[in-house]
Parts: C-alpha cells; sequence; structure tokens
C-alpha cells in the first residue's frame, strides 16, 4: 500500500490515501482498483477531525453500492430507504449512470460557460421538452438553483419599479442553507443564529389559497415560491387545485409562480415534474437531487414571464453545466423516462397501504402520507431514535419536523425489496411504540 500512495494527516491522525494518477508502473493497477484494496483491509477510525461538523454522522461508512443496498466497509448490507435524501432514484450504481460517467471523463469534464457545452444544450432541451418550459440555467445544487429562482423574482420586480420586490413563501418549506435560500425557508431551528435575515419574503401558511389571496393589496409582492409537495417539513400534500389555484392568482396580480421541484421532481411523484400532474406550468422551476442521481447538478427553468429576465451578466456559475455533469444528468432524465416513472404511482399506493394495514392497531401512527415515492409516517411524538434503531437493522430512513418518518425509496425499488421496507420497518415502530407504552 505505501508505495502505491502517498498519506495525507498529521502524526497520529487518522489517515486516509491519496492517490496519485499516472505514477504507477503497473498500468493494470488502476487507481480505482488500488482504492478497493484499501478499502478492504481499512478499519473505520475515529471521525475525522478535519471535518467541520456540520452533521451529526451516523458511526457507518458506506464502500459500494448496488440497486436499492449500500454496503460497509465490513460488507453489511443496508437498504437504502431514502435514497440518499431523494437523490439516487435509479439507485446506486446505475450501470448507465457509471457507464457514461466513465466515458465523458475520459473524453472531457470542464471547459466554461464561455463556450458552447454541447451536452448542456442536449439536457436543457430535454427538460424543456419534459416540462414545457423554455430556457434553463444550470447549477451545481439545489440551493443554488433556488438562488437563481429568488434573483429572477427581484430582478422581475425591480424592472417593474418595485423597489423592495417580496416573494411569498410557504410557513413549513425548505428551499436550503444558503442566506437567500435560508431567508425563503420557515424553518426557525435552521435559521437560529444567522440574523439578520435577508429582507424580502412574507410567509403565509401551507395550503392556503386564501392566505395567499389576501396578499394581492401589496404592491411589492413579485412572486410566489412553493414545493408542490413539502419535503423537509415532513411529506405535506395539499390539496389537488391548489397549484392550479396559486397560478390564477399569480396570472391575476401579474406575479411569478416559482415552484422548488428539487426533491419532488425527476419522477419521485410518478410524473417527470409533480406539476405535470396538477396541469401547471409555472414561470419558474427548480429542480436538483434526482437529476444527477448521485452527480451534483441542478438546474433552474424558465417559462412565461420568467422568460427573457436574466440577460448576460445577471447571473453565472463557474461549475454550473459542466460536460461531465450535464452527460450524466442525460443519461439519468432518459433512464427514467424509458420505463421507471410509470411504476412510480402504484408503487407509492402500494406501500401507502401495506403501511396502512400495518399500523390500523396502533394509535401511535396517526396519519400516512403519500404522493408517488414520497412517504411520510406521522408519528404522535417525537421519534429521531428510530433513525440509529433502522440502520443497527439494516434499514436507513430519516426523521423530518421531529415526529414524520421520512421515506424517498430509489424508484427502482422491486416487490420484494417493498416487502421488506415494509416489514422491517413495521417491526421497529410497533417495538418503539411497546417500549413507550412500558415507559
Amino acid at each position: 500500500m505505501a508505495n502505491n500512495c502517498a498519506i495525507i494527516g498529521g502524526s497520529g491522525s487518522p489517515r486516509l490515501p491519496f492517490f496519485v494518477l499516472g505514477r504507477e508502473p503497473d498500468a493494470d493497477k488502476s487507481a480505482l482498483a488500488r482504492y478497493q484494496l484499501f478499502i478492504a483491509n481499512y478499519q473505520l477510525p475515529a471521525m475525522s477531525q478535519y471535518l467541520i461538523p456540520t452533521y451529526a454522522r451516523q458511526p457507518v461508512a458506506f464502500v459500494r453500492g448496488e440497486g436499492v443496498w449500500l454496503y460497509d466497509e465490513n460488507d453489511h448490507k443496508y437498504m437504502d430507504a431514502i435514497s440518499g435524501i431523494g437523490v439516487c432514484n435509479l439507485g446506486h450504481c446505475h450501470p448507465a449512470v457509471t457507464r457514461t460517467l466513465a466515458e465523458q471523463a475520459r473524453q472531457l469534464v470542464h471547459t466554461s460557460n464561455l463556450y458552447r457545452i454541447p451536452a448542456q444544450e442536449s439536457l436543457a432541451q430535454r427538460l424543456c421538452e419534459l416540462s414545457g418550459m423554455a430556457n434553463v440555467f444550470f447549477s451545481n445544487s439545489g440551493a443554488e438553483a433556488n438562488e437563481a429562482a429568488i434573483k429572477i423574482a427581484r430582478l422581475y420586480g425591480s424592472r417593474k419599479q418595485i423597489t423592495c420586490p417580496t416573494v411569498v413563501v410557504m410557513e413549513g418549506s425548505f428551499h436550503g442553507r444558503t442566506m437567500a435560500t435560508l431567508s425563503a425557508t420557515a424553518n426557525a431551528k435552521v435559521q437560529e443564529g444567522f440574523a439578520p435575515l435577508l429582507d424580502g419574503f412574507v410567509r403565509v401558511p401551507f395550503n392556503d389559497l386564501a392566505a395567499v389571496e389576501a396578499l394581492a393589496e401589496n404592491r411589492d409582492i413579485v412572486a410566489v415560491l412553493v414545493e408542490p409537495v413539502q419535503g423537509e417539513g415532513g411529506i405535506h400534500i395539499p390539496a389537488d387545485d391548489y397549484l392550479a389555484g396559486l397560478r390564477a392568482l399569480c396570472d391575476r396580480n401579474d406575479w411569478l409562480l416559482m415552484l422548488d421541484e428539487i426533491q419532488s421532481g425527476n419522477g419521485r411523484t410518478g410524473d417527470y415534474f409533480a406539476c405535470l400532474g396538477a396541469n401547471v406550468t409555472p414561470d419558474v422551476l427548480t429542480t436538483a437531487k434526482g437529476l444527477g442521481n448521485g452527480f451534483p447538478i441542478g438546474a433552474c427553468l424558465v417559462a412565461g414571464k420568467a422568460e427573457g429576465v436574466f440577460g448576460p451578466g445577471n447571473h453565472g456559475s463557474t461549475y454550473g453545466g459542466n460536460p461531465l455533469g450535464c452527460a450524466t444528468a442525460l443519461t439519468v432524465v432518459n433512464a427514467l423516462t424509458d420505463d421507471v416513472i410509470d411504476g412510480v404511482a402504484d408503487k407509492g399506493a402500494w406501500l401507502k397501504d401495506a403501511f396502512t394495514q400495518a399500523f390500523s392497531d396502533l394509535p401511535m401512527v396517526t396519519e400516512i402520507r403519500q404522493r408517488g415515492l414520497m412517504l411520510g409516517i406521522q408519528l404522535d411524538r417525537p421519534c429521531p431514535e428510530l433513525v440509529n434503531r433502522a440502520r443497527d437493522a439494516g434499514l436507513l430512513i430519516n426523521v423530518t419536523a421531529g415526529s414524520v418518518v421520512r421515506l424517498l425509496p430509489p424508484l427502482v425499488i422491486n416487490q420484494t425489496e417493498m416487502q421488506h421496507l415494509v416489514d422491517t420497518l413495521s417491526a421497529l415502530i410497533h417495538r418503539f411504540a411497546d417500549e413507550q407504552e412500558v415507559a
């Protein structure tokens, strides 16, 4: 090992290999092969002291994945029922995606947006064809895509001579952790300590058209920003006419309708974008997560009143829309639309019915909310400890909003795997309920 890699880390610190490409005399021993050899013999040390602890990381490291399964350094397998938090919609290491990554990396990784990028243009066309939108700006993440949307709204208002352009956002929303998206997010926990937040946002209850309509006399309003399904907020699903009602209000008041489909897009709800199921075309649509199936990429799509707001010099990104990311995302989009999305609605409905039956005798479970393969199991009390218990049982879940078990399984999950998910999780929650009764 010592001959194959240089070592980073000070004396006494956990030391990881840094492979020096191009210096291996044996051409058959690629950097990947050396890394795999290292992982096979690697013992997980204490958490690295060199990482800023922005995450309370669980004590497990995954070294490979396939479909809905992840494998740790001891080759124990875990069902990933959150898809890397809504990212790996095609499952882990989808063969078409990994093949595209390898082929494009050998050809060209990056140029810059000063030049035409064919893969970027092809991906933009595909997304516009799927969504009914007109143009796309590519970023590296969902937060960046939402930043672009907020800038579009402000520039749109500025050109209407509005001195304080204001965006309507929803209680329980989550739009990111940059300063603008954090300011737009209605979550006191993630905002704490970061004041002063940016002005220009007004909050109303989610799924309340009357509350939005009541703002019609506010001449500073320029846009409404909303998630078609609130993900981080606990899988909250609005009434069927909610998005159409917002579209009508925005049209009546000359506001932009901006939909955050970072989590609900890319097939997650059973339509490529959730707004398609509501027959609504927004002025701005943002997406990320499942767009790259693990490769960092986001997109801000525009149409209608937002088309033409941005011009040269108004916005930019050094890495956004790079050849590697766009080639990968185009493969993801094509794989999703080929045969995957058609089964999402039925899979989600089956899971909801199965969980409803499994918890029919458990008052602790008060509601099961579902749209496509976005599921929220609402408990009547905080349940964060379920995350660790599930992991110990080989199941990866997430608890959000304190008391909601959030499930975002890969869209490629099959019937046997869905049954395993229901059996494992229902047993864990029943055991948790029994312990709570005794306590």
